[in-house]
């Protein structure tokens, strides 16, 4: 018996939800008493994944682009191999099309945007939130196997001695329906994915060609850029950066909306967020009623004393 944990990667790296899944993995398998084993596929430094608690790391180095089946039937196979119990995923968009397709596969309960670690075994109870986190609610899962998928940011990495064991895995991949033909990579210094904080624009800046005071202040806040909906469709900014629920869903430490109204679509995407901050002209908007902190003012006025004021407190912090 084991617990299992696919850890997404990127170019060899190890996102920060697969990290966060990992240290998420080692207190449930701490609190079952077994071992916690990692799946991942072409990883380069997969022993980091030690610092966080995993023994044995299963490296899978056939495949080159993802594809959402071969990856569910290669997890499926390491999750039977290791005698998984639990298999955990992350809350990013590749997971969220793995996971119902390994619950068909191993005949497993899924839970998804789960934030916090079982708060019972037996039976087996986690903590998710639900109505575009409004609410929270307790969910059991019944099944033999039981898949979790953690929300992003809900447990933070927690980190572990142990001296994790590499171990090349060759699973049977079959062959897909689906082909990647293309990839386009986002070129963001940081990727709205594992940003601590991001900082998104709507269509109260104007035009494309405003856009570099947010890259700007972005820069100084060694943030990601993102932007609205509408933003995006008029093709301000690349498809990459839109948030909201039917975009990219954000779990940041701090959100900052500048320009955007406030739709329940992008609020939906963004509830997650720790801290939320709205520059808006509009009292009315309503981003003010979900935001902890506003400003009723003008982005071309208030960002850029903004940055001022953020470089002279980095200055003197350096």
């Amino acid at each position: 018996m084991s617990v299992l944990v696919y850890t997404e990667s990127n170019q060899g790296n190890f996102k920060k939800a697969a990290l966060e899944a990992a240290s998420y993995g080692k207190a449930v398998a701490d609190a079952m008493g077994t071992t916690l084993v990692a799946l991942t596929f072409n990883a380069g430094q997969a022993t980091e994944l030690g610092t966080y608690g995993v023994e044995k790391v299963l490296n899978i180095n056939a495949v080159a682009e993802f594809n959402a089946k071969i990856y569910a039937n290669a997890i499926k196979q390491a999750a039977e191999k290791e005698d998984a119990t639990v298999v955990i995923l992350s809350a990013s968009a590749d997971s969220r099309y793995i996971a119902p397709l390994l619950a068909v596969g191993l005949k497993a309960g899924y839970a998804s945007n789960v934030v916090a670690t079982p708060s019972s075994l037996s039976p087996f109870v986690v903590k998710r939130s639900a109505f575009t986190n409004k609410a929270f609610c307790n969910t059991e899962i019944s099944t033999a196997v039981k898949i979790v998928g953690v929300s992003n940011n809900s447990f933070g990495l927690v980190e572990h001695s142990a001296a994790a064991q590499l171990e090349e895995f060759a699973p049977s991949l079959t062959s897909s329906s689906t082909s990647v033909t293309s990839v386009d990579k986002a070129s963001d210094k940081v990727t709205i994915a594992d940003a601590e904080v991001v900082v998104s624009a709507g269509r109260g800046l104007k035009g494309p060609e405003n856009w570099g005071m947010i890259e700007e202040l972005a820069d100084v806040l060694g943030a990601a850029t993102a932007c609205s909906k509408p933003v995006s469709d008029l093709g301000w900014r690349p498809h990459s950066e839109h948030v909201g629920q039917t975009g990219k869903p954000v779990a940041t430490n701090l959100y900052i909306a500048i320009g955007i109204s406030g739709a329940i679509q992008h609020l939906a995407g963004i509830n997650s967020s720790k801290i939320k901050v709205v520059i808006n002209t509009d009292p009315e908007a309503p981003f003010f009623k979900a935001a902890d902190y506003g400003i009723v003012g003008d982005a071309f006025e208030v960002v850029p004393k903004l940055i001022e004021k953020l470089k002279v407190f980095k200055t003197q912090n350096a």
